[in-house]
């Protein structure tokens, strides 16, 4: 029979190894891009196993570990030419992903935790483009005249955030279905003790 203090020790070691395997399963995924932009942004599903690490273990393990894979990014994914779009574009816009822990235990968390936590991504994206990328601003994107910085970097980082935010609510929507994924997903095998 477990001790209190052997279960919560039990319950941090798999928090901690769920959370590297999670992490790293997102970096394989960052690298199968469905489609690249030529400035940096892609379209994949590197969100979701951060998504499903957020919902299963909340805020405070689901910011950790974000802040984790922002790193990872930041070292694997480097597209920075700025000290501000290191913080901007990978510390930051990363580690807000963690955000989605937030709706844990909240009806329909298992969407809005992923749109919260892919919002604020795209928010620190879009800050870093109108004011870091601006003088990359091309005269042509979408075919319409770029005038407008604040425009161009909505349209450039809206543009893959929210198809890869489309996908990882699809897959999460589908591994719901599931229902041996399902007690993952909402952590019921957790509150088993087990």
């Amino acid at each position: 029979m477990k001790t209190n203090s052997n279960l919560n020790a039990h319950i941090r070691i798999r928090a901690l190894c769920e959370g590297a395997i999670l992490i790293a399963l997102a970096q394989i995924l960052s690298f199968l891009k469905v489609y690249e932009f030529p400035q940096g942004g892609s379209v994949t599903l590197e969100m979701l196993p951060v998504f499903f690490y957020c919902l299963r273990w909340g805020f405070a393990p689901g910011m950790i570990a974000s802040v984790a894979y922002g790193i990872l990014q930041l070292i694997f994914g480097f597209y920075a030419w700025h000290w501000q779009s290191i913080f901007g574009d990978y510390l930051i816009a990363f580690s807000l992903l963690g955000l989605c822990g937030l709706f844990k235990n909240f009806p329909g968390g298992l969407y809005f935790g992923p749109i919260a936590g892919a919002s604020a991504r795209f928010f620190s994206h879009f800050i870093t483009g109108a004011t870091v990328w601006r003088e990359y601003m091309p005269d042509e994107f979408f075919g319409m005249t770029m005038t407008n910085p604040w425009f161009y970097s909505l349209l450039y980082n809206g543009s893959y955030m929210l198809l890869d935010l489309i996908l990882c609510l699809i897959v999460l929507f589908f591994m719901d279905r599931y229902a041996p994924i399902r007690k993952y997903l909402r952590a019921r095998d957790l509150n088993n003790k087990n």
